[in-house]
């Protein structure tokens, strides 16, 4: 199965064209490839948790989670934000199915920190890829909320990058992070370059010196992550122009590349 996971961050949600859409429907329908959504849900949640007045802040990008954030992040999440993505998928001629990771044990978690610094933000242990293979064979495209729960019953607020990393690394498939920018940027002699490829190395180097920053970081990682579980390519693509998307699924340019150790150059 030539599966591709697209993890959908919920800055963008609002900002995707009907064309996006389209185009994952249409690379299903060709057989090209088998595309499996992962979203997350940041302004939908923060927008939910103002409304109810709870109080939430970030350490590198990772929301701290507490019981009262975990339900409204699930509510959000699981609820709305996964229905609007089903939705337009149906509007543009798919068959899609919405999940959430607690369903069928989908995403099995673990906390991303044990000192308890981030609450019950977790990280995936476990992918159960049979019932997503199972999903993807009928014809559907899976839409996966990424709240995992673990062996104890405790849920878990999954960063949705990480999650799609792992969905990825247990189909064998291509990562595609989708995003409101073009890859990783930087300016360099007053231009600002994407960079086309970055390895393992770069991209720590690049952290430790601000270029990649704030929800990037988890990005990047879980490109990283996704390699180090079995994806077999990781890439950050814009989604805001749909040819994005069909070109990298064609072996075109597009996005950043996120690589081990290959030797990358800014072309």
């Amino acid at each position: 199965m030539n599966a591709v996971i697209l993890k959908i961050g919920g800055s963008i949600l609002a900002k995707l064209p009907d064309s996006f859409y389209e185009m994952v429907v249409q690379l299903k329908k060709s057989g090209i490839c088998e595309p499996v959504i992962v979203h997350g849900g940041g302004p939908d949640i923060n927008q939910a948790l103002e409304k109810f007045e709870v109080e939430s802040t970030f350490i590198d990008g990772l929301r701290v989670t507490t019981d009262e954030v975990l339900d409204i992040a699930e509510m959000v999440m699981s609820g709305s934000v996964n229905k609007k993505i089903v939705h337009q998928l149906e509007k543009a001629g798919g068959a899609a199915c919405g999940v959430s990771g607690l369903d069928c044990s989908l995403l099995k978690a673990a906390p991303v920190d044990p000192t308890g610094a981030l609450g019950y933000v977790g990280q995936v242990a476990e992918v159960n890829s049979d019932w997503l293979n199972l999903l993807v064979k009928t014809g559907i495209i899976p839409v996966i909320s990424p709240i995992g729960m673990d062996a104890s019953g405790q849920r878990y607020n999954i960063n949705g990058d990480m999650a799609a990393s792992a969905v990825a690394g247990s189909l064998k498939g291509k990562l595609v992070l989708i995003s409101d920018i073009p890859g990783v940027m930087e300016s360099l002699d007053n231009t600002k370059i994407i960079h086309p490829v970055l390895t393992k190395q770069q991209v720590e180097e690049k952290i430790s010196t601000g270029v990649i920053h704030g929800g990037m970081i988890p990005k990047v990682r879980s490109a990283l992550k996704g390699l180090d579980g079995g994806a077999t390519e990781s890439v950050i693509l814009n989604g805001l122009d749909p040819i994005d998307l069909k070109n990298y699924i064609e072996g075109k340019k597009a996005g950043t590349k996120v690589v081990m150790e290959k030797e990358a150059y800014h072309v």
